[in-house]
């Protein structure tokens, strides 16, 4: 009776070590069950601030994260990790809401392949992690540039940075959402829009866009710059043409280009490439006059009161080669 009472209690307290092992690996699971982070755009933009921009724009995103773990530092000494999936993903959700995001400012995407600008976005860093005493914090970093329709670079790479941080348990994840979506928001918004806007968009001044080049696109304030010429000569009937002289290596010299015969007025705009408002003062044109039988004359106008004057006149008198 004895042997069978003792051979019942130790099948019971079997059972009962079983029972346990079995709870805590279940609660073991269910503390590693994996959550979603839900990746979403929390703030719009003001609608339709570049409306109306000459140039369209394209955007190409790469992924040059080093780490690519959503939460990376998890300083909690008392819980695990949680282990979390994200959607969408980041490569899907960056390039969607960033043209979504431009849209509504009024940035005309993807126009015309042949004649838009192209903004070079590379991710950086993109997680949420929780420190001790601080709570989630949220971390997005990119890498920005542009490049016009040539491709040639007019943005040189600028670092754009979000951040945010916000207190709460390492266990919920719904503050950890909400932190990596607004750190998102915040790397947006340090974006200079109005810089890149810039070179989508011609001014009606010269002087409003100082180091904007000419390179024969019609998209700078110069090159719809009407310039009024009136070159006449005494006797009439001389030759006219014109050259480029620079000092500055941004713009080339060019060798005469005839123009006509005196009376000669015309309205033309500039067309000269690598010209801006700023090295204007470096440049001057050279108008010639000459005629059979009488001496060459040359005038020299400096290009920056060409145009703020918008004007190019003058009366050459012409000697006779025998006098």
């Amino acid at each position: 009776m004895k042997k069978s009472m003792i051979i019942t209690l130790l099948a019971g307290l079997s059972l009962l070590t079983t029972s346990c092992f079995t709870n805590k690996v279940l609660d073991s699971i269910s503390t590693t069950t994996t959550q979603t982070i839900n990746l979403t755009l929390l703030k719009t933009p003001q609608a339709d601030k570049y409306a109306n921009l000459e140039y369209g724009i394209r955007l190409n995103i790469q992924d040059g994260r080093g780490d690519k773990r959503l939460i990376q530092i998890f300083d909690a000494a008392t819980t695990s990790k949680p282990t979390v999936n994200v959607n969408p993903s980041i490569g899907s959700f960056v390039p969607e809401s960033m043209r979504r995001y431009m849209r509504v400012m009024g940035f005309n995407m993807d126009a015309d392949v042949a004649t838009d600008y192209l903004m070079q976005v590379t991710v950086k860093e993109f997680h949420v992690d929780w420190l001790s005493g601080i709570g989630w914090q949220g971390t997005v970093i990119m890498d920005i540039k542009v490049f016009d329709h040539n491709r040639s670079l007019v943005y040189p790479t600028t670092e754009v940075a979000g951040r945010a941080s916000i207190y709460g348990s390492s266990s919920s994840i719904s503050i950890a959402q909400e932190a990596i979506n607004k750190a998102y928001v915040n790397a947006l918004d340090d974006v200079d829009w109005d810089r890149i806007a810039f070179f989508l968009h011609r001014a009606d001044n010269p002087k409003d866009e100082p180091n904007k080049q000419v390179q024969g696109e019609g998209n700078t304030a110069l090159e719809h710059l009407v310039i009024h010429w009136s070159v006449n000569s005494r006797p009439q009937g001389a030759d006219v043409d014109w050259r480029v002289i620079s000092k500055t290596p941004e713009v080339k010299n060019q060798d005469y280009k005839y123009l006509d015969t005196t009376p000669y007025e015309a309205t033309e705009a500039l067309d000269i490439k690598g010209l801006t408002y700023n090295n204007s003062s470096l440049v001057q044109i050279e108008i010639r006059c000459q005629k059979n039988g009488y001496y060459t004359q040359t005038k020299k106008y400096d290009l920056r009161s060409l145009i703020d004057d918008n004007d190019v006149s003058f009366m050459f008198r012409l000697v006779p080669e025998d006098e």
